[in-house]
């Protein structure tokens, strides 16, 4: 159907990927609540079920895929929110983040 690597959404929530990477490994060591890995299984979702979607033989089944990485989005929405709550990431930090996220949804 198309060949994933040039969509700009995957190419954009590959970036995303590793800007998550880097901001996860500020976490503190003794992440008791695992949202560090939470956080890197969400966003790489993100890209694999857009590449995942661009492989399937149909249109009905790429946008069922956008829809669960639209899904993983919101799922990293909330762990990010979680993360700021309990002090991993500040406010400030999320703001960029989210103008990020909400670029992709779209």
């Amino acid at each position: 159907m198309n060949n994933f690597s040039e969509l700009k959404v995957w190419q954009k929530s590959m970036t995303l990927v590793e800007n998550f990477y880097q901001l996860t490994s500020t976490f503190p060591k003794e992440d008791k609540f695992g949202l560090k890995n939470q956080i890197q299984k969400s966003v790489v979702s993100i890209p694999s079920n857009i590449a995942e979607g661009a492989g399937r033989n149909s249109n009905k089944e790429f946008k069922n895929f956008l829809g669960i990485a639209n899904g993983s989005i919101n799922e990293l929405i909330t762990q990010l929110k979680i993360s700021a709550r309990i002090g991993y990431v500040s406010e400030n930090e999320l703001e960029g983040i989210f103008g990020h996220l909400t670029e992709i949804k779209k």
